[in-house]
């Protein structure tokens, strides 16, 4: 199949994009010690807010290590939407306080998507076999 068109790899649709457009931005980060936790939550709820009033925002997630490091993976259609988010005010006023006052360190990747696939169990035909694993799908531990 040509690139561009729904494959299947190991059961797994995929797809290769043609022309990426879409963007993924990484942005990881860790609060200094003793920086304002309250502020830093409040400011940080206020980005969240603002940045899915963006056109051509997609998604936002949010993810805690146990070391405090934290990962917002941010999902925009194009650069054009992350430009806008970029030079929002408020955004810009944010970041100058990240420096300032919240964190000792943070880094940002912004990565353009260039293969998108997907795997959801309820969409997967359910193979048993029998003589393998007493019918239980393979490679799950009996644990």
């Amino acid at each position: 199949m040509r690139a561009g068109t729904a494959r299947e790899r190991k059961g797994v649709p995929y797809r290769r994009v043609k022309h990426p457009t879409e963007v993924v931005v990484i942005f990881k980060t860790h609060l200094r010690e003793g920086a304002d936790s309250e502020a830093y939550a409040k400011t940080s709820r206020r980005m969240h807010e603002l940045v899915e009033q963006i056109p051509g925002f997609i998604s936002i997630k949010a993810y805690t290590g146990v070391d405090g490091e934290e990962i917002d993976l941010v999902r925009f259609a194009n650069e054009d939407a992350l430009k806008a988010w970029k030079e929002q005010p408020e955004h810009l006023d944010a970041q100058r306080r990240g420096r300032e006052e919240f964190y000792d360190h943070y880094s940002v990747q912004a990565c353009k998507v260039v293969r998108d696939y997907e795997f959801r169990i309820d969409e997967r035909p359910r193979r048993r076999d029998a003589s393998r694993g007493g019918g239980r799908p393979q490679g799950l531990s009996s644990r």
